[in-house]
């Protein structure tokens, strides 16, 4: 018997892994088993010393297409007294998966090479950069079924693009094209087709220049700072900077600066 491909797949080159959706015969519609392979394959880089970055994209022609269909049936044909608890719960599991993502010690870029609607479009909101194919699509598409967005769009959306235009995109349920989603900051940058999965893990590279321990303690504060004040940033920047202060690359790097000057 033929085993299935797995739902998600993780590819490593360098010190940058490849995390790929890979239900392409349902655009990468998350469901349960997808939900909880992926917050367990983002886990195992996050704590694999050896990644610097990490892509995150999807097989086939979508970049994910939100949340499953099939989840939606067993909402509706769930008896009435268990819908609200039942939907609580898959709450929980979405909002670990975005959380993963967003808290990784490590800079995440989503690569969307096709559409990225709903719970899709969150999971690349999540990630600290967004590059964009031409097929690339945006959309919050949780009014059209009497829903709100609940992966974390409320959150993301509004400090990525501003409120008045947030709103605008969760009211209007609307797509937002590759172009138009790079002139209003919902993607950083723009690729072609060819070249989207090499230009992303080319930028994720570069950003494995630092030592990790500094990258994960800024990335932490940054994540944090927009809702915070200039003292307790200060403060958390002063407790990060004496564990960078003790850290082998710190000292590595100071006494080769020395050395290198000294001669």
């Amino acid at each position: 018997m033929t085993s299935s491909p797995p739902l998600i797949d993780v590819a490593r080159e360098g010190n940058v892994a490849t995390v790929t959706l890979n239900r392409p015969e349902k655009r990468n519609a998350i469901n349960d088993a997808m939900r909880n392979a992926l917050i367990d394959a983002l886990n195992e880089v996050n704590a694999d010393d050896a990644v610097g970055a990490v892509v995150l994209t999807g097989a086939g022609r979508g970049f994910c297409a939100g949340g499953d269909i099939g989840g939606m049936l067993e909402r509706l044909e769930a008896p009435r007294g268990r819908v609200g608890f039942n939907g609580w719960k898959r709450q929980k599991q979405t909002h670990r998966l975005i959380a993963t993502i967003y808290h990784m010690d490590k800079p995440v870029i989503a690569a969307v090479n096709g559409a990225a609607s709903g719970l899709g479009c969150d999971l690349a909101l999540a990630c600290d950069f967004i590059v964009a194919g031409p097929a690339a699509s945006f959309s919050m598409t949780y009014l059209k079924r009497g829903l709100i967005p609940d992966g974390g769009g409320l959150y993301f959306l509004p400090r990525r693009v501003g409120t008045t235009r947030a709103k605008e995109l969760i009211f209007s349920a609307r797509t937002v094209v590759a172009d138009e989603a790079h002139m209003i900051g919902l993607a950083d940058r723009l690729a072609a087709t060819e070249t989207l999965l090499d230009e992303a893990r080319e930028w994720a590279q570069s950003l494995c220049f630092g030592p990790p321990s500094a990258v994960a303690l800024s990335k932490s504060i940054v994540n944090r700072s927009v809702d915070l004040t200039l003292e307790t940033v200060f403060a958390l920047g002063s407790e990060a900077q004496s564990i960078c202060y003790a850290s082998d690359e710190h000292h590595a790097s100071v006494t080769a600066f020395l050395d290198k000057k000294s001669r």
